[in-house]
C-alpha cells in the first residue's frame, strides 16, 4: 500500500470540516513549554537508508554494551541471563496469538498466559489479585496512587525517600494534572526514614519501596498498621522482582497495593524499555484495579478456557466510569516473564536469588578494603549504596573507559 501525502488544499478542506484554522489548533491543549520550538539543532533533514544506518552504528559503536563488560548499574533496570528457550517460546504460535483478546474463541494462548502470569505475580508479592500487566514499574506507581485516591476518596500521597526519583517524577507529573497532593521526603540515603508520623486523616497511601533505591531492605509491617489505622493504604514497590525470591512479600507486611518492575526476569535492558509492570492488590480493591484481568471459565462443551473478566478501562466503558486510561498491557514482555518463571520454577526462582544476594555480599565485601570506599547499608539485597572519597560520577566515568560500567552516580538524580 503506497502512502500518498495529503495535498495543501486537502489539509484545508479536513480543517475547516471541524472548525479549526490551523494544524496548531490541534495541538493547544499540549502547554507551550512542551512544544518544540523549531528544528531540533544538529539533525539533518533526510538521509539515504545507508546514511542512515551508518550513523547509528556509529553512534551504537560508542557505548559500552552491557552484554561486553562487567555490570553494575540495577536502579531500576537489571541483567539476568535470559535462558534462549525464552526468545523460542515467544515465537510459537501457540502463545502468541492474535493480539486483542476480545475474542476468546481464537485467543486462548494469549487469554492462558496472561492468567498464568497473573497467578505468578499474586504468588510472588503475596496478594489476592492481578491484573494481565501495565506498561513498566514506574506507571505502575502512579496508577497505583490513583486507586488509593479512589478507594480512600482522598488526595495526599506521601512518597518515601527511598523512592526510585524516576517513579517518584512520575507521580508528581500524575499529581500535577490530576489535582491531588504528593508530599515526597528527603532522599533516604540511610534506610532511617519514619513516615508513621506524617500520616493524618487527610492522607490517601504512603508510597516505598523495597529494596530501596538506596538498596536498604525493610519491613513494613508496622507502617501498615499505621496506615490502615487512619484510613489509609500502602503501596509498596519492588523494581528488583528477583528479590521477591528471599525478601518477605510485600502482601504479609501488610501492603494494599504492590507495584513491580517485571523487567529482569525473561526481558533485556533494551536500552531502558520495553518493560513490564506487575500490578497485584487485595481482592475487595479489585473492581478499582486499573488495566483488565483474565479469568477461567467453561466453554459450551465443558471444557476449560479463558476469558477477559474485568475491563476498567475507557475504552470498555463510560470514560467517567473508567479506572485508567491504559489501553493495553505488555503482553509480549509479560508473556517472557512467565515463561522464564515457569522454566524457574520455585526452587529455582529462589536459588536465582540466593546467587544474587551471595554476589553481592562478596562485592560489599571486597570494597570494604578499599581506600576511600565505604558501604552505607546494613540490610541489601544485590544492590547497595557506597560512599567515595571524591565525586562519584567521575569515577563512574572513568571506570567505564576501562570497560567496567559502575553504579549509578546518586548526583545524577540528587544534583
Amino acid at each position: 500500500m503506497r502512502y500518498l501525502p495529503l495535498t495543501e488544499a486537502d489539509r484545508r478542506e479536513m480543517l475547516a470540516k471541524i472548525g479549526a484554522k490551523s494544524v496548531d489548533e490541534l495541538f493547544r491543549d499540549v502547554p507551550q513549554s512542551a512544544r518544540l520550538g523549531g528544528k531540533v539543532a544538529g539533525l539533518p533533514d533526510h538521509a539515504s537508508e545507508l546514511e542512515v544506518e551508518r550513523a547509528f552504528q556509529a553512534y551504537a559503536a560508542k557505548n559500552v554494551s552491557p552484554g561486553s563488560a562487567p555490570l553494575f548499574i540495577g536502579a531500576g533496570a537489571y541483567r539476568h541471563h535470559v535462558p534462549a528457550t525464552v526468545d523460542y517460546m515467544i515465537q510459537r504460535g501457540e502463545f502468541l496469538t492474535s493480539y486483542t483478546p476480545y475474542q476468546p474463541e481464537i485467543t486462548q494462548g494469549t487469554l492462558q498466559y496472561l492468567f498464568e502470569f497473573q497467578t505468578q505475580v499474586t504468588l510472588l508479592t503475596g496478594m489476592e489479585v492481578a491484573n494481565a500487566s501495565m506498561y513498566d514499574g514506574s506507571t505502575g506507581a502512579a496508577e497505583a496512587v490513583l486507586m488509593a485516591n479512589r478507594v480512600t476518596r482522598r488526595h495526599k500521597a506521601l512518597i518515601s525517600g527511598g523512592l526510585h526519583p524516576q517513579y517518584r517524577s512520575i507521580i508528581e507529573t500524575t499529581a500535577k494534572w490530576e489535582g491531588y497532593s504528593a508530599v515526597v521526603g528527603k532522599a533516604d540515603v540511610d534506610g532511617l526514614e519514619d513516615l508513621i508520623a506524617s500520616i493524618d486523616k487527610d492522607t490517601s497511601c504512603v508510597v516505598v519501596q523495597n529494596p530501596s533505591f538506596f538498596g536498604h531492605v525493610r519491613d513494613f509491617g508496622k507502617l501498615a498498621e499505621a496506615c490502615h489505622a487512619a484510613g489509609a493504604l500502602l503501596i509498596v514497590v519492588v523494581t528488583e522482582v528477583v528479590s521477591l525470591g528471599l525478601i518477605k512479600p510485600p502482601g504479609d507486611m501488610g501492603a494494599d497495593i504492590v507495584v513491580c518492575e517485571g523487567q529482569s526476569i525473561g526481558n533485556g535492558l533494551g536500552f531502558g524499555g520495553p518493560y513490564v509492570g506487575l500490578f497485584a492488590t487485595r481482592e475487595k480493591y479489585m473492581r478499582q484495579m486499573p488495566g483488565r484481568l483474565c479469568g477461567e471459565t467453561v466453554d459450551a462443551d465443558g471444557k476449560r478456557g479463558f476469558v477477559l473478566t474485568l475491563s476498567t478501562r475507557e475504552q470498555h466503558i463510560r470514560r467517567e466510569k473508567a479506572t485508567s486510561n491504559i489501553c493495553t498491557n505488555s503482553g509480549l514482555c509479560a508473556l517472557a516473564f512467565t515463561i522464564h518463571m515457569a522454566l524457574l520454577d520455585e526452587a529455582g526462582f529462589t536459588r536465582l536469588a540466593e546467587l544474587n544476594h551471595a554476589r553481592a555480599v562478596q562485592l560489599a565485601e571486597r570494597l570494604a578494603g578499599v581506600p576511600g570506599a565505604s558501604v552505607l547499608n546494613d540490610t541489601f539485597f544485590n544492590e547497595f549504596t557506597v560512599r567515595l572519597a571524591k565525586p562519584a560520577a567521575s569515577v563512574v566515568d572513568r571506570l567505564a573507559r576501562k570497560g567496567v560500567i559502575a553504579g549509578v552516580p546518586v548526583s545524577r538524580f540528587y544534583p
